[in-house]
């Protein structure tokens, strides 16, 4: 067993003896989803690194940071494909739900793909607290996890020809648009989500250039921390917290080990 795979399952809590398939897939998405928090620390404080693979391995399992989208699901990929799974890694659009538009300063979303039986699957531990926490097929069947509801519209749109559905557990009274991808979209290669990481970075619109986030789901719901509030979710009742910078730090270190 390779030192990655090693380093992946001690990271998310997965024993090291434990045979992967297709069937571990809803251990293996919820295993990263609590363990591996959603978070934009190195962006604000501009020391981002070169995407690769070593230094995925060393932001995210050596130095236990979390990440963004693009470090996310590239890591989760990277362990995948090791095991033997049939991905490939795809870019799309986050739907900003507040304006009822897709933003206009590109592809930043990435996602994984994987085929099972002929059939493909959306596979995301990139999506901050609205992931699904299973494989979601192409085929629009619903699939239902303690996170809430998603399936997926076949949809031509001009950021690709799929889009993610989600209705959030306690959250959500209706459907609404998670983000577009494109199914015929095919990366392997890591590095070219460059260009993605300098988008979040320096882009006006980006929403990850403005001020910290961290975010990560529960056993009970979820929970996010920003510079200036720390929000609960436990079992459909949320609880927020006014802080200021040295509470920010505290419950940094408290609950994300950051």
């Amino acid at each position: 067993m390779s030192e990655f795979n090693l380093l992946f399952r001690k990271r998310i809590g997965l024993q090291i003896q434990e045979e992967l398939n297709f069937s571990h897939l809803d251990l293996i998405l919820e295993k990263t989803a609590k363990n591996i928090p959603f978070e934009n620390l190195c962006i604000m404080k501009n020391k981002t690194q070169g995407i690769t693979r070593e230094n995925l391995i060393s932001k995210l399992l050596v130095k236990n940071e979390g990440g963004l989208c693009y470090e996310l699901n590239s890591l989760l990929y990277l362990f995948l494909l090791e095991h033997g799974f049939n991905v490939r890694l795809s870019r799309g659009v986050v739907y900003d739900n507040v304006t009822q538009k897709y933003p206009t300063f590109g592809r930043t979303h990435v996602t994984i793909l994987l085929t099972h039986n002929e059939e493909t699957y959306l596979v995301d531990t990139g999506f901050g607290a609205n992931l699904p926490l299973r494989a979601v097929p192409l085929t629009g069947v619903l699939i239902s996890s303690s996170n809430g509801e998603f399936r997926i519209e076949k949809k031509d749109t001009e950021y690709g020809d799929y889009v993610l559905l989600i209705k959030l557990k306690h959250k959500d009274t209706n459907w609404r648009i998670g983000y577009a991808f494109d199914s015929n979209d095919i990366i392997s290669d890591v590095s070219e989500f460059n260009e993605i990481q300098t988008i979040i970075a320096e882009h006006e619109e980006s929403p990850f250039n403005k001020n910290p986030l961290i975010t990560q789901l529960t056993d009970e719901g979820n929970k996010t921390l920003t510079n200036s509030s720390f929000t609960q979710w436990v079992n459909g009742v949320v609880t927020k917290e006014v802080i200021d910078e040295i509470r920010y730090k505290e419950l940094a270190k408290q609950h994300f080990g950051l």
